[in-house]
């Protein structure tokens, strides 16, 4: 890649604040779309807790160099994408719920399992 293109040669607009965000960004995202959403979330998260699992295990003879860091890596993403996509800890769900929930206009009185 060409650094010249790095380069910023117009002006940069300034940061909107977070009140002109809109409030519910859910509203036209269909439900499969929520439930990927929320399996994707939870598969981040799963493979965060494998990568520090990982590095409790100690030395597995692999070698350290970069390729073979990026090739683990990837192996550990999708290994958490699929435990996630196939039930995973079921954090999904309670993830679903509130983004199905989120248009309502008073969700924070009510925990993510429905009891109070």
């Amino acid at each position: 890649m060409d650094s010249a293109k790095l380069i910023l040669t117009e002006p940069v607009s300034p940061p909107m604040p977070l009140e002109h965000l809109q409030k519910s960004g859910l509203k036209n995202v269909s439900e499969e779309k929520r439930k990927q959403i929320a399996k994707d979330f939870e598969s981040v998260l799963i493979n965060k807790m494998l990568d520090e699992m990982k590095n409790t295990i100690g030395d597995w003879g692999f070698e350290k160099d970069g390729p073979s860091n990026q090739v683990q890596g990837i192996f550990w993403m999708f290994l958490s994408r699929d435990i996630a996509n196939n039930g995973g800890l079921g954090l999904w769900k309670d993830i679903h719920q509130f983004l199905t929930n989120a248009d309502k206009a008073n969700t924070a009185g009510k925990s993510l399992d429905g009891q109070t």
